[in-house]
């Protein structure tokens, strides 16, 4: 599996589980929510990621997230 995909898997689970915290018992977890949606933003604009460095010790490559992605447009 590549970073992409495990990225998006982490990244939704974080979100509904905030939510998820934050319906049932306080609303304080929805900073974990804007923690993301930060992180996320700012990643978008700079490039950077720490939870890629994260992955990429842990063995995983980039590659392609979505259907229709072929070798020829992976990186790395």
């Amino acid at each position: 599996m590549s970073i992409e995909k495990v990225m998006m898997l982490i990244v939704g689970t974080m979100v509904l589980l905030s939510a998820v915290l934050a319906y049932y018992f306080s609303p304080l977890w929805l900073l974990l929510t804007a923690f993301i949606g930060l992180n996320l933003l700012i990643s978008g604009f700079t490039g950077f990621c720490p939870m890629v460095l994260i992955l990429r010790k842990l063995g995983l490559k980039h590659g392609c997230a979505f259907r229709g992605c072929n070798a020829e447009n992976q990186i790395g």
